[in-house]
């Protein structure tokens, strides 16, 4: 197996890890934002990664999702369905981890958590149909 669909492989277990956490916190109303978020923009952007790396198309060392997305679409690969949206989960992967949340008030704060799972299980299914399921290089 070549190194970049290794890696690709790789990328999808790590995203279904951060999905598994996501499914104990949805839910729990003692979950905090900033860890639902956290796993979610964690998942999104290791489902972008991979889908990058089975092309072998480089990337920056990165957690912006709007980035990544561009590229995507700069390289001919199709978006995933919640392109416009996924961005918004970029400030939980540093700056609402780390207590830098926005002013009160500000509902970009606050994570809709059954648009999280629904966007990230769309976006998982949009890697695997380029990937496939295993990983693997359609």
């Amino acid at each position: 197996m070549n190194k970049s669909r290794e890696h690709a492989r790789l990328l999808m277990e790590k995203a279904a890890e951060d999905l598994y956490v996501l499914r104990r916190l949805i839910g729990d109303p003692d979950a905090p934002d900033a860890a639902v978020g956290f796993h979610a923009q964690q998942a999104a952007e290791k489902l972008l990664k991979a889908v990058l790396t089975s092309r072998a198309i480089p990337y920056s060392r990165t957690h912006d999702l709007a980035g990544l997305v561009d590229l995507l679409g700069q390289n001919g690969i199709r978006r995933p369905p919640d392109a416009e949206r996924l961005p918004g989960l970029t400030p939980y992967a540093a700056e609402f981890r780390y207590g830098r949340l926005p002013p009160e008030g500000n509902e970009a704060e606050s994570v809709d958590q059954s648009w999280v799972m629904e966007c990230l299980v769309r976006t998982q299914a949009w890697a695997e149909s380029i990937l496939g399921a295993d990983g693997q290089v359609k």
